[in-house]
């Protein structure tokens, strides 16, 4: 207690009930095993944003595949008729991490679980679903609704994606090629995309607020980096690449640097949309936003430094904003700086 009042614990991702630490744990207890699997066609490839193969009968080209959901983002929509944004979310979280690789998404499938189904509300979701395949250029192969009663509550949904893309294995992304000096060039996000609503949520709850309450569009469905990102391959030489999902910067960018390689980022190269500092002002550690949130950045092409000016330029062309974050140095990790 303090003059009277009972302080308030820190408003960490970790407090929230979302542990990063623990994510990791479960990722290296689980290595050996998943690797026990692995056929002749899979591709070990560094970083770990998607999963890569050899098409059979052309190792020349390689399939990549990831999956993944909206998590508790969700609730939020659900709760203010935004289902159809998150199935474009579902669809980003999904595509940005096969981009990663420099692929072209070729197909996706849906998995959406209720307690009990609602057909209005999965068709809202769904078609937000098709809505983002659009977007990404990707066919939606099929899917698969479950009512799980006695599981789930009747008001209750989830969905999750899964992705499959192709690229020639010649052109494949993958940060072996990354050297000092190479700039960071990051691409401005929609918002908070789909990661850290955990934290939101312990905010908003805490204070008594709505979305609403937040500068912006707290809900904003994923930006989906598929167009901007194969235009910028087509004309630059992009070393390696980063969906800033979550675990923010710290989190993703070591993921793509090879041994020996880390990251300088300037944090005043890009201004910082207004939800960052409102939730530092509920009580979340400024500390806490690169390690959780986008903080407006939800994709990086690493490229040579000569190269840089291009592709600002490129993107800039498309109407879309980018800027020159940071470079590579030697080390390993991710500092960020101001």
């Amino acid at each position: 207690m303090s003059g009277g009042r009972e302080e308030r614990a820190p408003l960490t991702y970790a407090a929230a009930g979302v542990s990063l630490d623990a994510a990791e744990a479960v990722v290296d207890r689980l290595r050996e095993a998943v690797r026990s699997t692995y056929t002749p066609g899979v591709v070990d490839a560094h970083g770990g944003f998607a999963g890569l193969f050899e098409v059979p009968g052309n190792p020349g080209q390689l399939l990549v595949a990831g999956t993944d959901g909206v998590g508790t983002k969700l609730l939020l929509q659900r709760a203010h008729g935004r289902l159809h944004d998150a199935g474009i979310d579902c669809v980003g979280m999904c595509v940005n991490d096969v981009l990663v690789t420099g692929a072209r998404p070729l197909l996706f499938l849906d998995y959406v679980a209720v307690g009990r189904l609602d057909p209005e509300r999965v068709a809202a979701l769904v078609e937000g679903v098709a809505e983002g395949c659009r977007q990404a250029g990707a066919a939606l192969l099929g899917g698969e609704t479950a009512e799980h009663p006695g599981v789930m509550a009747d008001d209750d949904m989830d969905v999750a994606g899964f992705c499959v893309g192709i690229v020639d294995r010649a052109s494949l992304v993958d940060g072996s090629r990354v050297e000092r000096g190479d700039v960071l060039v990051g691409i401005a996000s929609s918002g908070l995309h789909s990661n850290g609503f955990s934290l939101v949520r312990r905010v908003l709850d805490e204070h008594g607020l709505a979305p609403g309450a937040a500068p912006g569009d707290l809900l904003a469905p994923t930006r989906i980096y598929v167009r901007d990102v194969h235009a910028l391959l087509d004309v630059v030489d992009v070393r390696a690449m980063v969906h800033v999902t979550g675990g923010g910067f710290a989190g993703n960018v070591p993921r793509v640097l090879p041994a020996g390689a880390g990251a300088r980022i300037d944090a005043r190269s890009w201004e910082w949309p207004a939800v960052y500092p409102w939730l530092a002002g509920l009580g979340v550690p400024e500390d806490e936003l690169p390690r959780v949130f986008n903080c407006g950045i939800g994709f990086i092409c690493v490229v040579p430094a000569e190269d840089a000016p291009r592709a600002l330029a490129v993107l800039e062309a498309r109407g879309t904003r980018a800027f020159r974050i940071g470079e590579i140095v030697d080390g390993d990790g991710v500092r960020i700086e101001g």
